[in-house]
């Protein structure tokens, strides 16, 4: 099938409650443009200037989410423009977000990441070191990020009682903190997971392969 296909494919399936976040790394604009033509507005990048020189090709309705991780130094590349960074993993990059978005008179939105899965090589805080930072003062006095809810990945693996247990994980998070910080959005569940991730709760997914196509499964 074709993108265009798939992201129709893909936008029945999904709860209208659900958004689509679709991941258009590595894909040049042409592609990333079939999907567009289908009437589809959000994309994500995991490297801040590509997402750049894609944002000062492309139509300027586009909403870009930044969902890799994030290094302070290239926040400012992304500033003027970004509509949300979903992995936002520290109080220094928070507070890295908040000096930039002041600089372009802008609100950031931010999720605040947390680590889900087993394995080591994910990113995210632990939910000690999330809570920390969502209470401290540093925070509370920052006026140019919101903080719009939680991201996580869950560990890569098809035993659908871990992943599960991982979204399960985040969603209580989320419910913990859902009224004391206005949060709305729960970022989780990628091409491999999405379906489990909605079933737990999750607002926004993070779907590219089964998009623009990665593998040949055939």
């Amino acid at each position: 099938m074709s993108v265009s296909e798939n992201i129709i494919q893909l936008k029945r399936e999904i709860p209208d409650t659900v958004t689509l976040v679709a991941v258009s790394k590595t894909k040049a604009v042409p592609e990333i443009m079939e999907a567009y033509n289908t009437g589809h507005r959000i994309f994500g990048e995991n490297k801040i200037q590509e997402m750049e020189a894609k944002w000062k090709e492309m139509p300027k309705d586009v909403e870009w989410h930044m969902i890799g991780h994030v290094q302070r130094n290239k926040v400012k590349y992304m500033a003027p423009f970004v509509s949300l960074i979903h992995a936002v993993d520290s109080l220094k990059l928070l507070k890295e977000i908040n000096k930039q978005a002041r600089k372009n008179n802008r609100v950031i939105n931010c999720l605040i990441q947390i680590k889900i899965a087993e394995e080591e090589s994910k990113f995210g805080l632990s939910e000690a070191a999330a809570r920390e930072i969502l209470a401290s003062e540093a925070f509370q006095s920052m006026e140019h990020v919101n903080v719009l809810g939680v991201m996580g990945m869950a560990t890569f693996t098809e035993n659908e009682a871990q992943l599960v247990k991982e979204f399960q994980k985040l969603k209580a998070f989320f419910d913990t903190y859902k009224n004391k910080y206005g949060f709305t959005e729960i970022s989780m569940g990628m091409s491999g997971d999405y379906a489990v991730a909605i079933a737990q709760g999750s607002t926004m997914i993070r779907v590219g392969s089964a998009i623009f196509g990665k593998r040949n499964y055939s």
